[in-house]
């Protein structure tokens, strides 16, 4: 089914690539991935929508196929841009190590531990949800890390079956586990702190 399926860092994807895997209308399209990326003193309401994407196309480089980093992976089955994996180093996501108790709760951690990597968000695109495509990106996202000098690997996953589809964006425990992370704890009734070690 997935056989057709090639993901590649942001990079080199378009920045049309990345409006068609976002839309329009929905969750993907307003967020665009800055919600943990949110600076001391700026509020996600305030944001306008230009902004973000313009973040977002900053933080990718996409576009750029020899820029020297990026953030993220984007995800092509038979060549049409249909997923997104928002992978990058812990400490990039400031809005996450400043505010966001769930990585933090009854650990001893140091947010600002930049050899950590976070997988934020695993995002498909509506028509073709529920193929496997998610477990693709955690994997690859997984494997990006690493090749990029992580130690560590962490997402936050929803730990319910009773969510919304807003809270999607997470990931789920099985999609995590299967790209080979573990649980480290249940900071919340619905959250899960998910980890893999790079050795």
């Amino acid at each position: 089914m997935l056989e057709q399926l090639r993901i590649v860092p942001a990079n080199e994807a378009s920045a049309d690539d990345l409006d068609a895997v976002f839309g329009a209308e929905g969750a993907g399209a307003r967020c665009r991935c800055q919600r943990y990326r949110l600076a001391r003193g700026e509020s996600f309401g305030g944001m306008p929508l230009e902004e973000r994407i313009g973040r977002q196309l900053e933080q990718t480089a996409a576009g750029d196929p020899y820029a020297p980093t990026t953030s993220g992976l984007v995800a092509y089955l038979d060549g049409e841009p249909v997923g997104w994996a928002a992978v990058a180093p812990r400490s990039e996501h400031h809005g996450l190590v400043r505010v966001f108790t769930v990585p933090w709760l009854g650990r001893d951690e140091d947010p600002a531990d930049g050899s950590v990597w976070a997988i934020t968000c695993l995002f498909v695109r509506a028509g073709h949800r529920k193929r496997g495509i998610s477990r693709e990106l955690a994997a690859a996202a997984v494997r990006f890390a690493i090749e990029r000098g992580a130690r560590a690997v962490e997402a936050y996953p929803i730990a319910t079956t009773a969510v919304i589809a807003e809270e999607l964006h997470v990931g789920t425990v099985p999609t995590f586990a299967a790209a080979g992370l573990s649980e480290v704890s249940r900071p919340t009734r619905r959250r899960v702190v998910m980890r893999r070690e790079a050795g």
